[in-house]
C-alpha cells in the first residue's frame, strides 16, 4: 500500500471538553466584541456642534497691534478644522493649540494670529465641523 488513511480509519480524537471551553469562552468573545462595538457607536454617533467665539485679545483699534482669537469648544467628533481669514484670505501664521476634550468627550481648540486691523477689513473664522463649514465675523469693539 502506498501512502494515504489508515486502513483502520482511525484518527485523532478531538477532546470534546475542551472543544466545549474553546465554544463557551468564544460565546463571551463575541458577546465582548457586540457590547464593546455598541458602545463605541453610540459615543461616536453623538455629534456636537462646535460653539465658536470669536474676539481680540485687546480692545478692536484700527491701526493698532492685537491678536485674534477663535475659540472653538463643545464638538465631537474631533473632526474639525479652523481658518483665520482676511478679506476671505488665509492669515499666515497663526498659530493652534493642541486638541482637547472633557470628560464628555466633548473636544476644544483655539487658532490665534497676530493683526492690525484697518477700516473695511472683515476678519472671519471659517469652522469646518466634519463636512459643515461656517464662518464667523471678528467685531471690533468701536
Amino acid at each position: 500500500m502506498g501512502r494515504g488513511l489508515p486502513l483502520d480509519h482511525s484518527f485523532p480524537t478531538f477532546p470534546f471538553g475542551l472543544l466545549e471551553v474553546k465554544t463557551k469562552n468564544s460565546s463571551k468573545m463575541k458577546l465582548l466584541f457586540v457590547v464593546l462595538s455598541i458602545v463605541l457607536f453610540s459615543v461616536d454617533a453623538k455629534v456636537s456642534h462646535p460653539k465658536v467665539q470669536v474676539y481680540s485679545r485687546n480692545p478692536g483699534e484700527f491701526g493698532k497691534s492685537n491678536t485674534l482669537i477663535c475659540h472653538v469648544s463643545g464638538f465631537h467628533p474631533p473632526d474639525i478644522s479652523i481658518t483665520l481669514l482676511k478679506d476671505g484670505v488665509e492669515i499666515p501664521n497663526a498659530k493652534q493649540t493642541d486638541l482637547a476634550f472633557e470628560q464628555s468627550w466633548q473636544f476644544h481648540l483655539t487658532k490665534t494670529v497676530a493683526f492690525t486691523p484697518q477700516k473695511g477689513e472683515t476678519y472671519t473664522c471659517r469652522v469646518r465641523h466634519i463636512q459643515d463649514a461656517k464662518n464667523y465675523n471678528w467685531e471690533p469693539d468701536m
